[in-house]
Order: structure tokens, then C-alpha cells, then sequence
């Protein structure tokens, strides 16, 4: 069993009681709430003359449901406008803050956490979405719940839960250029198996985590739930404590010094003990698509889709379903892969540092004829910082589209949806069947560095060819 390490001192820190059976009852310092997974959550509190137990310590936002072409109101989409408004009077009934539209603050829920210093190393965070792992970046155990977990923690601030292992993934070396956060989380996932996470939470450490921005961290931990895992998280460092100062929710002056001794004292210690542990050596990594139809089936993009007898014996059915959804064949290459629509945003890829490599790939380059390609920031945030940086008159003299936030086509909750079987190069997380709008649609996943240099050739491309020029 663990010992010492963040996990471990976390889980014991917000442990109110052991349950019968073995699991523990966690109280939940964070609560993260959206459009899609609440109303039912506030109509079973209504239901029981129930209250919120801590309003203070629950915030909401909107990203699932809303459109990114226009965001008047009322929403052209009735079931969207009903969502919305049911959020907005939950919020004023119970008192909780919400980042609505408009308000400077409003956009996907684990972009507009961390921007706003809400998330915070030590804590324990739930949200009703399965990418909550993002917030793990910072040091803190972040876990994505179902609406029947997020009506008990609003009722009780408190979750039943099992404790889980902890496997140490050690990134050994650095990342060459053109190789981002992105394309090595696809890689541990491929290595590892979307299911070798199971009742695990993912440590991610080593040079090659260390070497990374906040923002990139981020991306890490937010796929950390695509290998199986129950939520990911990196020590909290000097990078982590810069990036918190002086936003709108973090400790004040009087109190950062005693902070940031505090978030020191959680991390992992050198002695401490892991269930697992595995080695990754980054500077091996690659740009990486996905081929399949889970996160785990990629190939690096000089590699070839692997053929039936190089694939694992458990894995070999799903990978036959992926080769006749994908109508892609056993040993082809990935590169060159005609591609339809380009797509870049999504909690794991649309923040302000994604934008940026993304526009310098676009720099003086227009989009291919036949590609439908649009960028949807993060967050209302992101959009302002992104238009004074000039970054979205990039996007568009290239042929992107500029959209307003939202979770946009990465769930294809709202009209952003691919037609068809038409193929998307995505910087979202997830390409499973139908998962962007389509039941015949078909998705790549690749770092928004990759789905620039996609859009520009019309194919799957190797950045690298663009950038070292």
C-alpha cells in the first residue's frame, strides 16, 4: 500500500470516517458545478426539503450546452435555454456563485477553476464531469462524479469512496520540439491501456513533468481518465505557486507565505512508497494520432496503424470494431489521412498557451480548401487574452473560424457536430464512436499543434515539417 505521498497525505487530511465495508467518507473542499449534471442533483435536494450544505464552497458555470456562433439569449435551442435557465435559479436559490456568460468569467469548468485560483494544491475537488482529473495539475485529488454523487455533495459536501492505489508514472528526459503535453499523455495511454488505471490514481513525475508549463500539466492530468484512472496529479512546485498568486481566489498577501509552506508539506515525500511505478523516457515521444476508436489506439505520425498480430490478444476485438469504423486498414500509414474538419479547444486543449502554438503553426499559412476549421477558447478569459495578443486575427486570416467558449465539439452537446462520416483532427480528449456529433463520424486525436498543421495540408501532417523550416 501507498505511504507519504500527496495522495495519501490528501485523502487522510479529508477523511471524516471510515465507512462499514471499507470505504471512507471524503469531504469535498471543491465543488464544480455545470448546466448538464445539476438539475437533476437540485431537483432531488427539492425533493427531500433538503439545502445546500455549503454554498460557499460550490461554484457553477455553463460550457456544456452552449452554442459558440452565438450566445444571445435566449439560445436558439429550447433544451440548451431550459438547462441554462435552470442553472441560473438553482444558483440564485441556493446562493452559489455562477460564471455566467457575460460575466468575464465564464467558460468550461476546468478552465475557469484554475484561472480563477479556485483550484488549489491539497484540496480534494469534485465536479460532474468525467475530466475533473484536470485540477490534479495543481496538487489536489480531483474527481469526476455522477449526477446521484453531485446531489451528495451539494446535501452533504462529503463522498463515499474507496481509496485507491498509486502508481507513479516517471517521465524520464525531456520532450523534443514539436512534441507537446499532449502527444505524451496520448503515448502513456497507449503504452499502459485505457484500463490499467482502474482503482488507481496516476502520480505524474519525473524531468519531462517538471519541464512542463501549468497549462500543459493540465492537459496531462485531464486524460489521466482516458488510461483508466481515477484522477492524476503532479506535485505542486514553484510554477504551481506562480501561477496561483494574485488571481481572484487565491490567498491573499497576508496569508501566501503560510500557503505555500502548507502545499510544500503535501507533496510527495523522497521516501515514499508506491503500489506501481513505470518509466517512461519522453524524449522517445513523437507527434501522435489517435487511429482507433479509444484514446489508446494511437500511433506516433511516421508510425503505422498496427496490424492485428502486433496488437495485444485482450485488445484485438476492439481493434477490429476500429478498423471498420475508422475504415482504416491494418498497416496503413497515418499520415496522409484525408481530413474534413479541424477542431481546436476543448479542457484539454483550449487555453491561451494552446492558442498560441497552434496560430504560430498557422503563421502565414492559409487552411486547406475542403477543411471546415475552427478554434473555441476555454473561456471568456482566454478569448479576451487570446484578441490582445492578436491570436484570433490569425486564426481567421488563416481560415479558422473564431468562436465564442464552450466545451463545443469535443461532446457536440450544442450544433457543433461533424456530418456524416466525416473526419475530425481534434484537440479534444475523447474519439469514441459518435462522441463529436456524428454516429458515423470519425475522430483523431492530436495536440492543436498537430490539428493546425492538419488544416493547412488538409491531412494528418507532422508539425515538425512546418516548425523547422
Amino acid at each position: 500500500m501507498s505511504k507519504n505521498t500527496l495522495f495519501d497525505k490528501v485523502w487522510d487530511l479529508h477523511r471524516v470516517c471510515s465507512l462499514p465495508g471499507g470505504s471512507d467518507q471524503i469531504f469535498i473542499g471543491l465543488h464544480l458545478i455545470h448546466e448538464v449534471t445539476s438539475p437533476q442533483a437540485f431537483g432531488a435536494l427539492k425533493d427531500k426539503n433538503l439545502k445546500v450544505k455549503f454554498p460557499s464552497r460550490t461554484f457553477a458555470t455553463v460550457d456544456h450546452i452552449v452554442p459558440t456562433d452565438n450566445q444571445s439569449r435566449p439560445f436558439k435551442d429550447i433544451l440548451a435555454e431550459q438547462m441554462i435557465g435552470t442553472l441560473e435559479k438553482n444558483c440564485i436559490d441556493n446562493n452559489i456563485k455562477f460564471f455566467n456568460i457575460g460575466s468575464g468569467n465564464q467558460g468550461i469548468v476546468h478552465v475557469v477553476a484554475p484561472e480563477l485560483g479556485l483550484t488549489q494544491p491539497g484540496m480534494t475537488i469534485a465536479c460532474g464531469d468525467s475530466h475533473t482529473s484536470t485540477h490534479g495539475a495543481f496538487g489536489s485529488i480531483a474527481f469526476g462524479i455522477g449526477t446521484s454523487q453531485v446531489r451528495d455533495v451539494l446535501a452533504s459536501q462529503t463522498l463515499a469512496m474507496n481509496r485507491l492505489k498509486v502508481r507513479q508514472i516517471w517521465c524520464e528526459n525531456n520532450l523534443s520540439n514539436g512534441v507537446y503535453a499532449k502527444d505524451l499523455i496520448l503515448h502513456i495511454i497507449n503504452q499502459l491501456g485505457v484500463k490499467a488505471g482502474v482503482g488507481y490514481a496516476y502520480e505524474f513525475a519525473g524531468p519531462a513533468i517538471s519541464a512542463l508549463s501549468m497549462e500543459e500539466r493540465m492537459t496531462i492530468c485531464n486524460m489521466s481518465i482516458e488510461g483508466g484512472a481515477r484522477c492524476g496529479y503532479i506535485n505542486p512546485d514553484e510554477k504551481t505557486f506562480s501561477y496561483i498568486k494574485d488571481r481572484l481566489c487565491s490567498p491573499d498577501v497576508d496569508n501566501w507565505q503560510q500557503a505555500i509552506i502548507w502545499w510544500k508539506s503535501l507533496r510527495s515525500n523522497t521516501n515514499s512508497i508506491y503500489d506501481d511505478v513505470i518509466k517512461i523516457d519522453a524524449s522517445q515521444v513523437e507527434p501522435t494520432v489517435t487511429w482507433g476508436i479509444t484514446p489508446g489506439q494511437s500511433v506516433g505520425v511516421n508510425q503505422k496503424i498496427p496490424k492485428l498480430n502486433e496488437i495485444d490478444p485482450n485488445d484485438q476485438f476492439i481493434a477490429e470494431e476500429a478498423y471498420e469504423y475508422m475504415k482504416f486498414n491494418p498497416g496503413q500509414e497515418i499520415k496522409g489521412t484525408p481530413i474534413d474538419v479541424c477542431f481546436i479547444g476543448s479542457c484539454t486543449n483550449g487555453r491561451i498557451s494552446d492558442l498560441r502554438v497552434a496560430a504560430q503553426v498557422l503563421k502565414h499559412h492559409k487552411v486547406a480548401r475542403n477543411v471546415k476549421a475552427f478554434v473555441v477558447p476555454g473561456s471568456e478569459k482566454v478569448a479576451e487574452e487570446a484578441k490582445k495578443e492578436g491570436l484570433d486575427k490569425i486564426f481567421k486570416d488563416a481560415g479558422f473560424q473564431w468562436r465564442e467558449p464552450g466545451c463545443s465539439m469535443c461532446l457536440a452537446m450544442n450544433s457543433d457536430k461533424l456530418i456524416g462520416n466525416q473526419v475530425s483532427a481534434s484537440s479534444s480528449n475523447r474519439n469514441f464512436k459518435g462522441r463529436q456529433g456524428s454516429p458515423n463520424g470519425r475522430t483523431l486525436l492530436m495536440s492543436p499543434a498537430m490539428v493546425a498543421a492538419a488544416s493547412i495540408a488538409g491531412k494528418v501532417s507532422d508539425v515538425r515539417d512546418i516548425i523547422n523550416k
